[in-house]
């Protein structure tokens, strides 16, 4: 993934510096679904598309967040993030293929694997061994399967297991592989656990629903949506998260109600709205 420039990562976001975890995380699904490029055709999506991911990939972890701060609005301290002009350290770069054979799937490896902290994709020799970084899409993390690749003219199967994870070490020869996965524009990762938005409408989250979830590979489920819920109430799913590995569990999928109102109200619906509005006496703001 290219370089963004010196944009600050929190204009790209449109966050404040004091944003809290949560606040970023919605900025990042919001403009991630506005400009994926599977949804957005626009010529500049894509572009857009990754400058909002890399934004989130500093700006979520709070080592990387402190020591881009640090850094000031140019750029991370020490280099060694992607974008914001930091410098980095051009060390023993090098281009690598990744072939991921008949699906297409292509990577290069730019950057320094080690304690420089740079991510993204790269490697760097360290005597004998060599070193590199793995960018996946969450989809291919959770199905694994072989791998090839090609690095500085020797070539390397993989075995991925299903739902490998990000920043798990995988030794092949005398290559050592750490994967990276990619930001999702509608799934967060912690551990086996997937998280997600669940659009609802107003009277669904008063009344309950049953409402369709796409899940990440592809499918449907239906999740019941108790009457009363408010925005941030999480529904589990049992495991509907990452495959477990070494005869763990799968994770689960946590849908977080998100109510969402009409941009646009017909005639008939803005007079139901404040029929409601002049009967109800439920007050929001009151703690009772």
């Amino acid at each position: 993934m290219a370089a963004v420039g010196s944009r600050d990562y929190y204009d790209t976001l449109g966050v404040p510096r004091d944003a809290s975890e949560e606040d970023i995380r919605r900025a990042y699904r919001r403009l991630a679904r506005e400009n994926h490029p599977d949804v957005n055709k626009d010529p500049g999506a894509e572009d857009r598309f990754k400058e909002v991911s890399e934004a989130y990939e500093t700006l979520r972890d709070a080592d990387k967040r402190r020591a881009y701060d640090a850094g000031g609005r140019g750029g991370p301290a020490g280099g060694g993030f992607r974008g914001g002009g930091g410098s980095r350290d051009a060390g023993d770069f090098r281009d690598v293929r990744v072939d991921f054979g008949s699906e297409g799937f292509e990577d290069i490896f730019e950057g320094m694997f080690g304690s420089g902290g740079g991510f993204g994709g790269g490697f760097s020799r360290r005597s004998a061994q060599q070193e590199a970084v793995l960018e996946l899409p969450l989809e291919e993390a959770v199905r694994g399967g072989r791998r090839r690749l090609t690095l500085d003219g020797s070539e390397y199967e993989v075995d991925l297991p299903p739902g490998i994870r990000d920043g798990q070490r995988l030794r092949v020869g005398d290559l050592l592989l750490r994967i990276r996965v990619r930001p999702h524009p509608r799934f967060d990762v912690e551990g086996r656990d997937l998280f997600t938005d669940l659009p609802v409408a107003p009277w669904e989250a008063a009344l309950g629903a049953e409402i369709p979830l796409r899940t990440l590979d592809g499918g449907t489920v239906r999740v019941r949506v108790p009457a009363g819920s408010s925005c941030g109430r999480r529904l589990r799913l049992r495991g509907q998260g990452l495959p477990g590995q070494g005869g763990e569990p799968p994770g689960d999928l946590y849908a977080e109600v998100e109510i969402r109102t009409p941009k646009k109200l017909t005639r008939q619906e803005r007079k139901l709205f404040e029929q409601l509005r002049d009967t109800s006496k439920f007050d929001p703001r009151s703690d009772a």
